[in-house]
């Protein structure tokens, strides 16, 4: 019968980062996936960008972390990956303000961490990003609604973030983790479905795969993304939840950029409109929706079953905001993208954390907003189970994590399973 120090069921970013500090810290590590390799669920369908507001300190300061390490990845992975490295895009980041987005809040926690920003008039936007229109639309609509061409009723200010960017290849940014991994000794299992958590004398003691085989380890983390759920409840673990999880289905479209941009084309988060942009090194731009009021959400039930393709419906809605946005921007009638399945925690904010099952950790409710603090999230895990190991009580006295290229810190309570959901949240994929 295999045996491990841990196992990691899931193989996404997170998962393959989860697993990458704890091969570091010298756990054996077996990570398992029913997929055929790294990062093909959620995180082939993440946008990658990286950006810092969130409605937390530790949230800002996990972002703001994660992005230094982004910028010098091949020195936080310790080599080269032979499939290829991702690669960060520096390209700043436009933050439009929205009633929905206190910006006072979000810059407070800025100037708490040392997140460098500056604030913009709509005359600043325009001169500094002649490819974005300034007026203000909201709140946004859907196109079967006749206020969507409406003139502007006002302008908008912003604020503007130059470190900020996104890595251009999100799968090949989870390959590069295992390649690390590996090569501090973990394991890799792809094809291999979990049917069951195994406990023994009340803690966790293993899996047993739908193969009919069993690994044992006395620590299991949960890192399954829109699977979560159907992973604790074999856990056993459901009840110990005040914030729960969902599998939602989104989608993300790809349209030329506004001609003369292409890579360069910054990040726009834009809850007037209830979309965000980004280019990409193929002189494309990503268009995804921010979860506006407009758009109905959708919540599934099984998170294999899904409409795998874009959909005309919303390629429009999302797409012609964009363009209301960028008044140069295209809008072919045949729409292009992605779909996927994202874990959503009920407060958009993920849970890091132990469970009432000793042994049995989560990494969760992540798809979204968490694929930039990947190359943190491992270190934090691997805190979380190294104190609880040795006797710490994390529900109590929740670990505090130091952020070294920062200067920074994260307590990591905020990522509680049993927190109280947080009001001041988005509620979107701002987080």
């Amino acid at each position: 019968m295999p045996t491990a120090d841990v196992v990691v069921i899931g193989a996404g970013v997170i998962g393959c980062s989860v697993a990458h500090e704890l091969a570091r810290d010298r756990w054996a590590v077996t990570v398992v996936d029913r997929g055929h390799g790294p990062g093909q669920g959620s995180t082939s369908a993440s946008s990658a960008v990286v950006r810092f507001n969130y409605s937390t300190r530790t949230g800002v300061a996990a972002a703001w972390e994660a992005k230094h390490l982004w910028a010098r990845w091949e020195e936080h992975l310790g080599g080269a990956d032979e499939a290829g490295m991702a690669r960060f895009h520096q390209t700043g980041s436009l933050y439009l303000d929205s009633p929905e987005q206190d910006r006072r809040k979000v810059l407070d926690l800025f100037d708490q961490v040392g997140v460098t920003y500056e604030e913009w008039d709509a005359e600043t936007i325009r001169r500094r990003l002649p490819q974005v229109d300034p007026g203000r639309h909201y709140p946004p609509k859907s196109l079967a609604d006749e206020a969507f061409w409406d003139d502007p009723t006002g302008e908008l200010t912003g604020y503007w973030t130059p470190d900020s960017g996104f890595v251009d290849d999100p799968t090949l940014a989870a390959h590069n983790l295992m390649a690390a991994a590996r090569r501090r000794g973990a394991t890799f299992r792809f094809g291999a479905e979990v049917t069951a958590v195994r406990r023994d004398g009340g803690r966790v003691a293993g899996i047993d795969l739908a193969s009919g085989e069993r690994i044992d380890a006395p620590v299991v983390v949960n890192v399954t993304g829109p699977h979560s759920g159907h992973v604790n409840g074999l856990a056993g673990v459901l009840e110990d939840f005040s914030v729960r999880t969902r599998p939602m289905r989104q989608e993300v479209h790809e349209v030329p950029a506004p001609d003369g941009h292409g890579v360069a084309q910054p990040v726009v988060m834009d809850l007037d409109l209830g979309t965000y942009s980004r280019g990409t090194p193929s002189g494309q731009l990503l268009v995804g929706g921010a979860e506006p009021a407009c758009d109905p959400l959708q919540w599934l039930e099984d998170p294999d079953t899904y409409v795998p393709t874009v959909t005309k419906e919303l390629y429009e809605a999302q797409v012609y905001r964009a363009a209301r946005r960028m008044p140069e921007l295209r809008v072919p009638n045949t729409p292009h993208g992605v779909t996927g399945v994202y874990d959503v925690a009920d407060d958009w904010i993920p849970i890091y954390d132990r469970t009432a099952l000793p042994g049995f950790y989560v990494a969760i409710g992540t798809s979204g907003n968490q694929f930039k603090n990947a190359p943190i999230v491992g270190r934090f895990l691997a805190e979380i189970i190294r104190s609880c190991e040795d006797g710490h009580d994390h529900d109590a006295e929740p670990v505090r994590v130091d952020l070294p290229l920062t200067g920074q810190y994260a307590d990591l309570g905020d990522y509680s399973r049993r927190r109280p959901v947080n009001p001041d949240s988005s509620f979107s994929v701002m987080g």
